[in-house]
C-alpha cells in the first residue's frame, strides 16, 4: 500500500514543480502505510490512506481545522493527534494546483 502513496506523492511533487520553490533538497520516502516529503531530511508533508497532510504554523493549522477545511492528523484511528499538521481528506478529488501553496508553506515552515 505504501508504494501507491509513494507514487502519488512523487507524481504530485513533480507535477507541481515545487522543487523550484525552495533552495532545499527534497526527497519523497516511504512512511508507515504512506509516503512523506522531506526537505533537508525534515518531514513537511505526507500522503497516506487518511489523506494529504502538511506541517504548517500552529495558527494556520488551527484556522484550517476550525473552518472545516482540514482535520487533525492521526495516522491510526486510536493514535494520537500529530500536532502542527493539517490533514486534507480525499486529496485526489481536488485540483492538484490547490496543494502547491501548502507544499511551499510546509517546506519553508520546516526550516524556520
Amino acid at each position: 500500500m505504501a508504494k501507491e502513496y509513494l507514487e502519488k506523492l512523487s507524481e504530485l511533487v513533480l507535477r507541481l514543480d515545487i522543487e523550484k520553490e525552495v533552495d532545499y533538497r527534497i526527497e519523497v520516502k516511504h512512511l508507515f502505510t504512506g509516503a512523506a516529503l522531506y526537505v533537508n531530511k525534515v518531514i513537511c508533508a505526507s500522503w497516506s490512506p487518511v489523506g494529504l497532510a502538511f506541517k504548517l504554523p500552529e495558527k494556520e493549522v488551527a484556522s484550517l481545522i476550525s473552518s472545516g477545511k482540514a482535520k487533525p492528523l492521526k495516522y491510526f484511528s486510536k493514535g494520537h493527534v500529530k500536532k502542527g499538521y493539517a490533514l486534507f481528506e480525499l486529496p485526489e478529488k481536488s485540483r492538484p494546483s490547490r496543494w502547491k501553496g501548502y507544499f511551499v508553506k510546509a517546506m519553508k515552515h520546516s526550516h524556520e
